[in-house]
């Protein structure tokens, strides 16, 4: 009976340092026990690219970072018979399980087996204008627009299902991050599907390993408040999880960051809405009962975690064209330079005003105004600021049509010599947006389209 399984996080986001999972590797290799490495590296709007990007072309749509994250690590991962767990499939999961084998080749080695999961695609089996009319948990309507992509959120259970054909590697499209976690400890474990507090203590394990270094003292860092080690070698996390449901996060040695009680509770309330209810597709979990204990250096343990039955629904993400956004940015200095910037984005505000743009248009004064107020500050607040400083205007909308927007641009670089004096550094883009929304289906209508596919050449 397996007794202990251990996990490592190589990824937390779509970018996420490429070789943080070089000293996550050698540590597993020193492991006793089933040994996972996931990479987390998809979010509501990469799905949605990635899925455009596969319409141009069918060889594509997965992670373009796929091959920057397991080159590295490819050789090591096949000695030590390490497995693989991700969402790097996107929306073209069997296309980067052909990537992997022909990585695999390239590098002498012999076809990894993988599994593919499918069933996230709404859109391969349920009616577009269903999902366009389907109410939305934010209210807002998208119906009469184009449909980008539809993905529902996988559980656990389907990521067990696909390591259960005995592979190397399970990629995915749309899960729950925490999927990728839950998924081995069902598998290696035998976890009854309705065993709801280790379901629930699984579930809390890959919310802490999902976004990566968060949870070992990056974004945790704040210098002279919360100061964190060598964070330019930061290393990454590691869960040993027990068969009961506890687990200890921690850290392979002589990296930087670190682990501790207050790193682990940043990362665990992190987007939990309701901490005595953190639902997704397997269970719903409750950590208001839950406590931690230093179990040496960089080593915290967890336990408590209680669950209840899962929810009858499963959430999906839509999202649909969006327009277009226009971002330009125009720099002044020195003497006098923040009421030139104010005087320049007022020019390109009344101008695009007379233009017949009535529209809403944010105006950021980066180094005065911005992030939270968009500009707009009072009189006291402007008093307060340097004479002489080095501001940045910001000016960004977004329109249905793409002249519009590519007109805001315009009028900013106009001011080069048609506005105040010495504004430089223009730079501008026109970029393609996305809408989204999410809806509930049932997850009867989900179950019979989800499928396991095995590559192994």
């Amino acid at each position: 009976m397996t007794e202990r399984v251990f996990i490592a996080g190589g990824a937390g986001f779509s970018g996420d340092r490429f070789d943080a999972a070089v000293p996550l590797v050698e540590h597993l290799a020193n492991c006793d026990g089933p040994r996972y490495l996931i990479f987390e590296v998809l979010a509501e709007r990469t799905i949605a690219l990635a899925q455009i990007t596969k319409t141009k072309d069918p060889d594509a749509g997965y992670s373009p970072y796929l091959e920057a994250y397991l080159r590295p690590v490819l050789e090591q991962i096949k000695m030590h018979h390490i497995k693989v767990v991700s969402n790097m499939g996107a929306a073209n999961p069997l296309a980067a399980a052909k990537h992997i084998n022909k990585l695999a080749g390239e590098l002498g080695l012999p076809p990894f087996r993988i599994a593919v999961l499918s069933g996230d695609d709404l859109s391969s089996y349920v009616d577009e204008q269903t999902l366009l009319e389907a109410p939305t948990m934010e209210g807002n309507q998208l119906s009469g627009r184009d449909l980008k992509a539809a993905n529902v959120y996988l559980g656990g259970d389907a990521v067990a299902n696909a390591l259960a054909m005995n592979v190397d590697f399970v990629l995915v499209g749309r899960t729950t991050d925490s999927a990728l976690v839950l998924g081995p400890l069902l598998h290696e474990f035998g976890w009854a599907n309705d065993d709801w507090d280790k379901l629930a203590a699984g579930t809390i394990c890959g919310h802490l390993l999902e976004c990566g270094a968060q949870v070992t003292g990056a974004y945790f860092a704040d210098p002279g408040f919360k100061d964190v080690p060598a964070l330019v070698d930061v290393g990454f996390p590691v869960a040993e999880v027990y068969e009961s449901g506890d687990f200890i996060i921690t850290k392979p040695e002589q990296t930087g960051g670190c682990v501790t009680s207050a790193t682990v509770t940043e990362q665990l309330l992190y987007e939990m809405h309701d901490p005595t209810c953190y639902v997704v597709p397997d269970v719903c979990a409750d950590v208001s009962g839950l406590y931690l204990a230093e179990d040496g250096i960089d080593r915290i343990l967890v336990r408590g975690i209680k669950g209840s039955p899962r929810p009858e629904q499963l959430k999906a993400t839509v999202c649909v064209d969006g327009g277009f956004m226009a971002e330009a940015e125009l720099s002044y200095a020195g003497m006098n330079s923040l009421a030139r910037a104010k005087l320049a984005a007022d020019i390109v505000l009344e101008r695009m005003q007379k233009s017949g743009f009535n529209g809403e248009i944010r105006r950021d004064i980066i180094g005065a105004f911005s992030v939270l107020d968009g500009g707009d500050a009072s009189a006291s607040q402007a008093n307060n600021l340097p004479f002489d400083g080095d501001y940045r205007v910001r000016l960004s909308l977004i329109s249905a049509d793409q002249k519009t927007a590519q007109t805001l641009c315009d009028e900013l670089q106009h001011l080069y010599c048609s506005g105040p004096a010495a504004g430089g550094g223009y730079r501008s883009s026109v970029t393609p947006q996305m809408a989204s929304a999410s809806i509930l289906l049932n997850r009867t209508l989900i179950e019979p389209h989800i499928a396991v596919e095995v590559v192994d050449r």
